[in-house]
């Protein structure tokens, strides 16, 4: 066996364990960041937190679901200062992925792109006195 096939081999096996190993990333990720709230089985806690297993936020427009965790909803509070791009793509993902859910994946750019669109959106205007 030569050293370039040996290599080519390498770098076959390498490509295929990849997405194995970012779906333990995301997983991984998940238990650390979501678990405590939305549970290990993704069923949430009924009148607290909601289950993310078969949820049509989760499973819907992947641009509402990275929207919505960036900047919290309803007692959730925002991670986009505390998740970068590539975690919470994981972590998204994992979630869509996961539990019976038909969600696509959700790339990096995916999260890069919703978080300047929700910078660039302009801030609610309060009520002024006049």
């Amino acid at each position: 066996m030569t050293f370039a096939y040996r290599l080519a081999a390498l770098a076959l096996a390498t490509s295929l364990a990849a997405p194995a190993i970012a779906s333990a990333d995301g997983k991984s990720l998940y238990m650390d960041n979501c678990s405590a709230c939305h549970q290990v089985s993704g069923k949430g806690v009924k009148g607290a937190f909601p289950p993310l297993a078969g949820a049509p936020l989760v499973q819907g427009p992947p641009k509402v679901l990275i929207t919505t965790v960036l900047n919290g909803r309803a007692g959730m509070p925002a991670f986009k200062d505390d998740i970068n791009d590539a975690d919470l793509a994981a972590i998204l993902t994992y979630a869509r992925t996961t539990w019976g859910n038909k969600g696509s994946v959700i790339k990096p750019a995916d999260v890069a792109a919703a978080r300047v669109a929700a910078k660039a959106a302009p801030k609610p205007r309060g009520l002024q006195a006049h």
